[in-house]
């Protein structure tokens, strides 16, 4: 049983998951960051503090969950803007550098049989 853990333990997926969730985590300390320090402070400075946790319906608290939809739709639009975005074009940037390969002609042996064959034909 320990050698069937050992072998699970140590296959490459499990790690690479590992390390993802990690660096998954430390980066969602740097998207959150972003939108509390910079983003949601300068919406502040446009249109007042953006709060909305004293609406309330009845007795549902709906301002709470409009907090987290934009919260959340703020998250998403950082994460576009500030890492999907250059990502996409530093990746187009290193396609395009990459040299074009011309495509290779038939092999020399269907070049001559090709000849030959239309030897024959004549």
């Amino acid at each position: 049983m320990l050698e069937g853990f050992k072998k699970f333990i140590f296959r490459g997926n499990v790690i690479d998951l590992a390390v993802g969730v990690i660096i998954g985590g430390a980066f969602g300390a740097i998207v959150n960051s972003l939108v509390a320090d910079i983003i949601t402070p300068l919406i502040g400075m446009i249109f007042g503090a953006p709060d909305f946790s004293g609406l309330k319906l009845g007795a549902l608290n709906i301002g709470k969950f409009i907090n987290a939809v934009v919260s959340f739709l703020m998250v998403a639009f950082a994460l576009y803007f500030f890492v999907v975005t250059p990502m996409n074009k530093l990746q187009e940037m290193s396609r395009k550098k990459e040299p074009e390969v011309a495509p290779a002609g038939p092999p020399e042996e269907i070049v001559l049989l090709r000849e030959i064959r239309d030897a024959l034909k004549k």
